[in-house]
């Protein structure tokens, strides 16, 4: 199974619904709550091209983006096998 990372907020139902489709899908996420970390928040920054809103998700150190993106990898069949390498 891919090693998964998210970078999320406290109350972000964002968040939470990108947490929920990844655990549906059997993965393993390693979360990291940017909610009262700045230093977190800088580094999810700049691991994520600038993007500064939650959740950020990273498979196997490839940024895949927010929830939307997620969800739209996954309705175009792509996340299972991203999940699976």
């Amino acid at each position: 199974m891919a090693q998964v990372e998210i970078y999320t907020k406290a109350f972000c139902p964002y968040c939470a619904r990108a947490l929920r489709l990844l655990r549906d899908k059997g993965a393993q996420a390693s979360e990291t709550d940017i909610t009262m970390d700045r230093t977190k928040r800088e580094e999810m920054i700049a691991r994520a091209n600038g993007r500064t809103t939650v959740p950020q998700i990273f498979i196997d150190g490839q940024h895949i983006g927010g929830c939307d993106d997620l969800v739209a990898l996954d309705r175009a069949g792509k996340l299972d096998p991203l999940l699976a390498a």
